[in-house]
């Protein structure tokens, strides 16, 4: 039970800096420190993905009456995402590591954190969600 406790420690958790920078104060080696920096990777690329698409879609809908208003709803989408299905993606990645007792190194949650962005912009380009 001492172990459960002791995942959670938030002054355990790296800065923002240190995550971006892929150096963190100590291996990534309890669920609170493996989550976090999946779920920031995750929600750092579905910003930067959103944000692009974004503005593409406000250069080509600026004119329009209506559709102007389209970019907000996609920065909206952009955090509203992660926030929802990348804590939950990014909880499973954590807990299957913790469960294995594996260290995570910092590359690797930023590859669980990037890859959910790719599958989640995959499978909106593609028409896999209608077959179902």
């Amino acid at each position: 039970m001492s172990s459960a406790v002791n995942d959670f420690k938030t002054e355990d958790l790296d800065s923002v800096l240190n995550v971006i920078g892929l150096s963190p104060n100590d291996p990534l080696n309890s669920f609170g420190e493996m989550w976090y920096q999946v779920f920031l990777w995750a929600l750092f690329s579905s910003m930067f993905v959103h944000i692009i698409a974004a503005l593409i879609s406000f250069c080509r809908l600026r004119k329009h009456k209506i559709g102007r208003w389209i970019p907000a709803g996609v920065l909206a989408m952009g955090v509203l995402s992660p926030l929802t299905g990348g804590v939950v993606t990014s909880a499973a990645v954590a807990g299957l590591y913790r469960a294995a007792d594996f260290e995570m190194m910092p590359f690797y949650a930023l590859v669980w954190g990037v890859g959910q962005s790719i599958i989640v912009s995959f499978v909106s380009f593609t028409r896999i969600l209608a077959t179902l």
